[in-house]
């Protein structure tokens, strides 16, 4: 069973990998995937860094965390993807729903519970164990 949820943690972080290239490369058709429109050389810039660094930072620590069997490492992912699902729960409850929004709380709440479940069945590294 672990190593079947290391090989999901692993290929999910190759996904978000191919995100963070893609905000990287292409910001403005990236963007225009998720239904966002840059506006500018300031929106485009803040395209690229913000969802290349989500994405690029869900992504390493989940593939380094399957790679390294360290089970702390998922609590960043988890906590980036449970925070944009609140975010859009917020989101629907407050404006509506619009289209799509079923598949992207799915993506996020699969993350979430990846990750929450790699942890709980993975080793903890602490910080002792690091330094000795």
């Amino acid at each position: 069973m672990r190593l079947i949820l290391t090989a999901l943690v692993f290929l999910a972080g190759l996904f978000d990998l191919f995100l963070a290239i893609g905000f990287l490369t292409d910001p403005v058709q990236q963007a225009t995937g998720f239904g966002i429109a840059a506006s500018g050389v300031g929106g485009i810039s803040t395209i690229r860094a913000d969802f290349t660094a989500f994405f690029g930072v869900a992504a390493f620590c989940m593939m380094w965390g399957a790679w390294r069997r360290n089970a702390d490492l998922m609590l960043v992912p988890a906590l980036l993807f449970g925070t944009s699902f609140v975010g859009r729960a917020i989101n629907l409850a407050a404006i509506g729903a619009y289209p799509g929004w079923q598949l992207q709380m799915a993506v996020e709440a699969g993350h979430v519970l990846l990750m929450l479940a790699a942890w709980r069945m993975l080793p903890h590294h602490r910080l002792q164990d690091i330094a000795a």
